[in-house]
C-alpha cells in the first residue's frame, strides 16, 4: 500500500486533497546521504515539489539549476523547494558533485530525494511503468499540506520556473485570478 492509499481514496495525487506522504532519503547532507526528508518537513511553508526522469539526462539540468538560481524568489514567499527521482542519492551526489559545465548540476540551494523505489512517484500518479522513471511532475502543496496545483509533461519538455512562481503567488493572492493574473492585479473576488 503506498502512503497516498493510507490518506485518501483516489489512487494517485489529487488537487484539493492531502499531499501523499513521503519520507524519502536526501542530499541534505552530502556526506553521509543518510538524512531523510519528509513531507511533514514542510508543514507550515508552501512547498514546491518537482520530479525529472533521471540524473545526468539533457533537459533535466536546466530546470534543477533555474530552480536553484530562482531559490531566494520562493524563500520570500514562504516556500520550500524540494526536487526528486527515482535515481540514488549517491547518483544525486555525484551530479551535485559534477560542475554544470561538465553536465553537472554543482551546488544548488535545495535539496534532492531519492525515489528509489518509486513509490512516491507512484502515488503523486506520474510514474512511467515502461521506462521506470517519473515524468516531469510539478506539484504545488499549501503550508496544511493539502494539493494545491499540479501539472505533469512530457519526459521532453521542461517547466517555467516563472510560471510556477506566477502560480504560487495566485494561490497565495486568495481570491479568484483571472488569466495571466499576476501580482498586484486585482482578483475577482
Amino acid at each position: 500500500m503506498t502512503a497516498n492509499a493510507q490518506t485518501n481514496v483516489y489512487p494517485y495525487a489529487k488537487v484539493g486533497l492531502p499531499a501523499p506522504a513521503f519520507e524519502l532519503l536526501s542530499t541534505k547532507n552530502l556526506d553521509s546521504l543518510e538524512e531523510k526528508i519528509s513531507l511533514e518537513d514542510y508543514r507550515g511553508k508552501w512547498l514546491v515539489f518537482f520530479f525529472w526522469p533521471f540524473d545526468f539526462s539533457y533537459v533535466c539540468p536546466t530546470e534543477i539549476a533555474a530552480f536553484s538560481d530562482s531559490y531566494d524568489e520562493f524563500k520570500k514567499l514562504d516556500c520550500e523547494i524540494l526536487g526528486a527521482s527515482v535515481d540514488s542519492v549517491y547518483t544525486h551526489r555525484a551530479w551535485i558533485q559534477t560542475p554544470r559545465e561538465n553536465g553537472g548540476i554543482g551546488e544548488i540551494s535545495f535539496p534532492l530525494v531519492s525515489d528509489f523505489h518509486k513509490e512516491t512517484a507512484d502515488a503523486y500518479g506520474i510514474l512511467d511503468q515502461t521506462s521506470g522513471a517519473a515524468h516531469r511532475g510539478l506539484f504545488i502543496v499549501d503550508p496544511e499540506g493539502i494539493l494545491r496545483y499540479q501539472v505533469v509533461t512530457d519526459m521532453n519538455v521542461g517547466r517555467s520556473v516563472d510560471e510556477t512562481l506566477r502560480i504560487l503567488q495566485a494561490l497565495q493572492a486568495g481570491g479568484l485570478c483571472p488569466v495571466n493574473w499576476r501580482p498586484g492585479q486585482k482578483t475577482l473576488g
